[in-house]
């Protein structure tokens, strides 16, 4: 049997594997190793499980990053995740795995535990992170997370969630990047630019982002040089 990870982006896989796969596609990266790239979103995170699980995968983790919720969390801070509430219900995560790699995942960066939300939409505004966080108790947000753990609920398989932060709690995400997200949760470059050419004063908040967003990839790269540690149930 084998670990199954769910990515939802393109440069979360690129800290897995430098194959190329198209939305949907899952391959093998290890003898005991499936990733999926399913796309932003509960809708493609679930497809994406089922797919790992119809391929053999006998647990489940939620791999990629994550938007803060609680303040004290900076970019780059790994989640590891108790509990993922999610359209309004919860899931839990599986003690032991998360508990032995909260351990041995802080020897070598920081890393955060708490209780994940999962949103169908893009939370852009930190007021609104903050609102989600006074009525959840969660410390992070993702689009994905949730998704994953019922369908391992349901098939009655552990699950487990690495998160890394990229944008803090108190960053409203750039307009230029909410508006060039297309559903699939990708920038489009062509829209992108065309709103920086008439808002170029958003540049440097978008500069900003990238580097909070290289911080999570570095940290989700570091732990993947452990992943066959990390897949051990």
């Amino acid at each position: 049997m084998s670990c199954g990870i769910v990515v939802a982006l393109p440069e979360e896989l690129a800290t897995l594997t430098s194959r190329k796969l198209a939305r949907g596609e899952c391959c093998r990266i290890s003898a005991d190793i499936l990733v999926a790239y399913a796309g932003a979103g509960p809708n493609n995170a679930a497809s994406a499980a089922r797919l790992l699980i119809a391929k053999g995968a006998d647990r489940l983790i939620s791999w990629g990053c994550a938007a803060a919720l609680a303040p004290q969390l900076r970019p780059g801070v790994l989640v590891v995740a108790d509990q993922i509430f999610f359209d309004r219900q919860s899931y839990e995560t599986d003690k032991r795995w998360s508990h032995k790699m909260r351990n041995r995942l802080s020897e070598r960066l920081t890393v955060g535990s708490g209780n994940l939300s999962t949103e169908a939409r893009i939370v852009a505004l930190s007021s609104d992170k903050q609102l989600i966080h006074r009525e959840t108790g969660a410390v992070a947000l993702d689009m994905e997370s949730g998704a994953i753990a019922k369908v391992a609920s349901q098939a009655n398989l552990p699950f487990l969630v690495l998160r890394a932060i990229a944008d803090p709690a108190a960053m409203d995400l750039p307009r230029a990047v909410v508006g060039a997200l297309n559903d699939q949760g990708r920038v489009e470059m062509a829209k992108l630019l065309r709103h920086l050419l008439n808002h170029p004063w958003e540049l440097p908040g978008l500069i900003k982002l990238g580097r909070h967003f290289g911080a999570a990839q570095k940290t989700l790269k570091t732990i993947a040089k452990h992943l066959n540690e990390i897949v051990i149930y």
